[in-house]
């Protein structure tokens, strides 16, 4: 779209760029993220409607990936509709309230999930799951959302029936798995480690026959935010040196470097310039070759 490739413009014109940068203390050596030329949602709004033959699901687009990777939701889409899934988002634009949570706006943070919860009503009367791409929000749904509502059943539902891609995956018994070969080098978000564990993503992935390896990264040294700012630079790029960033220098060029985290992926792509893939961009390969 025009106003994207416009921003990106603006924001890469020196003035502008170091405008911003004041403004939002981000520190001189982040670059600043690109919009996607176009969000996910643009051309595809799909509210809960009767799914005839085929099981729904229910897409989250996260903010991050729906604006700055927008290729994400897009290959969960096509890996879920490969499964048979009728894929449907959200009727409008929705938030999870993560970023409110994590620096302590809890009242607007409560506002806003029942807000989101009220909009995914009809999906969760109609028993249709949340498959979501970004473990941050994703551990919103499983965890802090009962910490907000204990007694409210459409909380307690969510909590149950919201999944990261893979971790949906495993819950499904396949006839048959696709095959892809290769190694992969898994990092875990922290929201993704801390709640439900990797052992989801893996056991996909070894069901493809892929050789998986984690390494005991700890955090990325992102955090979200915390690794843009400009105070906090030099204590995010100790954080990812420590384990992951040499881990990855030192895996095979041939190997798949995946990582669910938007800022994992940020991090490790401008610390060792190798491309990272999503989870979903990997199942994609293997679920639509023809795709990818």
């Amino acid at each position: 779209g025009f106003a994207p490739k416009l921003v990106n413009t603006l924001t890469g014109l020196p003035g502008i760029n170091q405008a911003v940068r004041a403004a939002t203390g981000m520190s001189e050596h982040r670059e600043l993220p690109k919009f996607s030329d176009q969000p996910f949602t643009k051309n595809y709004q799909s509210p809960v409607s009767a799914t005839g033959n085929r099981p729904a699901v229910m897409l989250w687009p996260d903010t991050f990936n729906n604006f700055l990777d927008a290729g994400v939701p897009g290959s969960a889409k096509r890996v879920l509709e490969a499964l048979g899934y009728e894929v449907q988002l959200p009727g409008k634009p929705l938030c999870c309230g993560r970023p409110l949570y994590d620096y302590g706006f809890l009242d607007k943070a409560r506002k806003r999930l029942e807000q989101t919860m009220s909009a995914l009503e009809p999906a969760i009367q109609a028993g249709i799951p949340v498959v979501g791409v970004e473990p941050s929000c994703m551990s919103v749904f499983r965890d802090e959302l009962l910490n907000f509502f204990p007694d409210d059943e459409r909380a307690r539902w969510l909590s149950e029936n919201s999944w990261l891609l893979p971790d949906f995956l495993n819950t499904l018994e396949l006839r048959a798995w696709p095959t892809l070969e290769g190694d992969v080098l898994l990092h875990g978000h922290c929201h993704q480690k801390a709640f439900d564990g990797m052992d989801g993503t893996r056991a996909v992935f070894e069901k493809l026959g892929l050789t998986v390896s984690t390494p005991d990264t700890g955090c990325c040294g992102m955090a979200g935010g915390f690794g843009f700012e400009a105070d906090k630079y030099e204590v995010s790029q100790r954080i990812a040196e420590d384990v992951l960033l040499p881990a990855v220098r030192h895996s095979g060029e041939d190997t798949f470097v995946v990582s669910d985290g938007f800022s994992c992926r940020e991090q490790i792509q401008r610390g060792t310039e190798r491309n990272v893939l999503h989870s979903a961009e990997l199942l994609e390969k293997a679920f639509c070759p023809q795709q990818s």
